[in-house]
């Protein structure tokens, strides 16, 4: 589709207040919608794609040249039959303030429909903190569950048989110590690793870019990362190493197609690590998983998912040199998304996570999970849990979405969409690669994804995007619906928790546990191998994460 190039707003027609532009040569309203306010007839996607009044046959690429589902380039879907055969996995991101009220949670999702489990670690447990360190004071428990031990993972996941179940773990500077808990859980229950099923977020890089939840620098983080890939290959094949994540970003601030770029081009980060680490690419690609948002506008989030699907094939193909299918195949998950929730008037929340989970659907999502109506005040009540979760029951049943394969297929507007976001994300992957990988191109995505940010702000703050109940449809009174309240007692518990755990063991055998993980961190040693016998002979979470800290050191961002 031809799109009209539009010059950068004059610095002197910016309105009070806004912040200058800095648009990276060669990308100017590429990847970002123009600000052009109210007024303007025309109208964008937020990844600056001018939306024409109508599409025809001429508007489609050419050849149009999609494919069948489940074969290459997958622009389709990954699989043959998509959801006629088999639903998506439908999880529900829970947990907070102790394991034992994280546990009663996920055994009520469970009961209610949830066909997966999507584990929410707080503050600390995520930067390798322990509860009774000085720097969570506040934050224990707060944004999800506190794992300190071996003790709180046995407690989260009690009565929850883990070879029946599927468990993603948002969890990304430790997340070998999180899935070396998670298997030691399992082997206490008698579950063998290889039946084991999940996700490890395991994705250090989008932490650097633009979530900030990092410990090490980046050299030991990929270390961990591809130790990770190939601990799995031997002992839990069943697991996915890795989701890596688009999410954050465009909670961040950046476009659709900025999502897709930045996305891909950590992915290929991460195979170029592993395959520097001495694996072979069709050993460890298929169990790599994605990770990406939904937003409102639908027909823009299915030509997202249809090209990334079909970008990946082509780049695990061309570039690597895979030859087993499912290293080619882009399989993901979808969170709705969070910064498109409302404070004011929440219950519109409703119909945006629908619409959202709609999109995700139709653009082939193999799991999903549906945010609380509640979530930009508090985390989600137990009734804002079951409303969203039933979102996704009544897409699977009633919508219709589920009874065809790739049901926007053909659409003069959605192929043209998807045609455009390939071609403009291309381009950006280009960018990132000539600036030397994601790695080297950090300080170059923040930017960006900075920009796009800021298109965002003015757009709303001019009227020029609507957001119902914000800036246009307001009402005067604040409506506050109940929310849930973590009692600040937990913390105060957890803390004694740990301290009586860390009392009660053999604490010679704990240093020489910690001594011997310094060394294989000094080495060359998978470094999962003696996490797992640290945390057996109960290490805790803060000290093993501690031990490699002085090892490798703690990564300070750039001011």
């Amino acid at each position: 589709m031809a799109t009209t190039e539009h010059p950068p707003v004059d610095p002197d027609e910016r309105e009070p207040g806004s912040q200058p532009r800095t648009v990276a040569p060669g990308t100017e309203h590429r990847t970002i919608a123009p600000v052009v306010g109210p007024d303007d007839e025309r109208r964008f996607t937020d990844s600056g794609v001018e939306v024409a009044p109508l599409y025809d046959e001429s508007e489609v690429p050419e050849p149009l040249e999609l494919g069948e589902p489940g074969e290459f380039p997958y622009t389709r879907g990954v699989h043959a039959e998509m959801y006629r055969k088999q639903l998506w996995t439908m999880r529900q991101y829970a947990g907070y303030a102790s394991a034992t009220e994280s546990n009663e949670r996920y055994k009520y999702l469970l009961a209610h429909g949830s066909t997966g489990l999507s584990m929410a670690f707080d503050l600390p447990t995520q930067l390798g903190l322990d509860s009774d360190n000085e720097r969570s004071l506040g934050e224990v428990g707060r944004t999800g569950v506190a794992i300190d031990t071996i003790d709180d993972m046995r407690t989260a996941f009690g009565g929850i048989p883990l070879d029946q179940v599927s468990t993603s773990m948002t969890i990304n500077a430790p997340a070998g110590v999180l899935l070396m808990l998670y298997e030691l859980v399992g082997e206490e229950q008698g579950v063998a690793a290889e039946k084991l099923r999940g996700t490890t977020q395991n994705d250090i890089l989008k932490e650097y870019i633009a979530r900030g939840n990092y410990i090490y620098p980046p050299k030991g983080s990929m270390r961990l990362t591809t130790d990770l890939f190939a601990y799995c290959r031997e002992r839990i094949p069943s697991w996915n190493t890795i989701s890596i994540s688009g999410y954050h970003f465009r909670e961040a601030g950046c476009s659709a197609v900025q999502e897709v770029a930045f996305t891909l081009s950590s992915g290929i980060a991460y195979v170029q690590a592993a395959l520097d680490a001495g694996l072979d690419v069709d050993e460890f690609a298929p169990r790599l998983a994605f990770f990406f948002n939904g937003h409102n506008n639908v027909f823009q989030e299915v030509a997202k998912f249809r090209a990334a699907r079909t970008m990946w094939a082509r780049i695990m193909s061309d570039r690597f040199n895979a030859k087993d299918e499912r290293s080619l195949r882009l399989r993901f998950h979808t969170q709705t998304g969070g910064v498109t929730l409302t404070a004011q008037q929440p219950e519109n929340n409703i119909v945006r996570v629908a619409l959202q989970g709609f999109a995700a659907v139709c653009g082939g999502t193999q799991s999903l999970h549906t945010n609380g109506y509640d979530e930009a005040l508090a985390l989600p009540t137990e009734r804002a849990a079951r409303i969203a979760l039933r979102t996704q029951q009544v897409l699977a049943h009633e919508s219709g979405a589920t009874d065809t394969v790739d049901p926007f297929a053909g659409s003069y507007f959605v192929e043209s969409l998807t045609d455009e976001i390939e071609t403009r994300a291309g381009a950006l992957i280009a960018t990132v690669d000539e600036l030397g990988g994601s790695v080297e191109a950090i300080p170059f995505i923040r930017a960006e994804i900075g920009e796009s940010a800021w298109s965002y702000s003015e757009r709303y703050r001019l009227g020029q995007d609507v957001v119902v109940g914000v800036n246009k449809y307001e009402e005067e009174a604040l409506e506050v619906p109940e929310t849930l309240r973590v009692d600040p007692e937990s913390e105060r518990e957890q803390v004694e928790r740990l301290r009586s755990f860390k009392a009660k063991r053999d604490q010679a055998l704990v240093a020489r546990r910690l001594e011997q993980l310094q060394t294989a961190a000094r080495g060359d040693q998978n470094l999962l191998v003696p996490i797992r016998e640290a945390l057996r002979d109960r290490c805790s979470l803060g000290e093993v994460c501690g031990a490699m800290g002085e090892v490798f050191g703690a990564y300070q961002a750039d001011a």
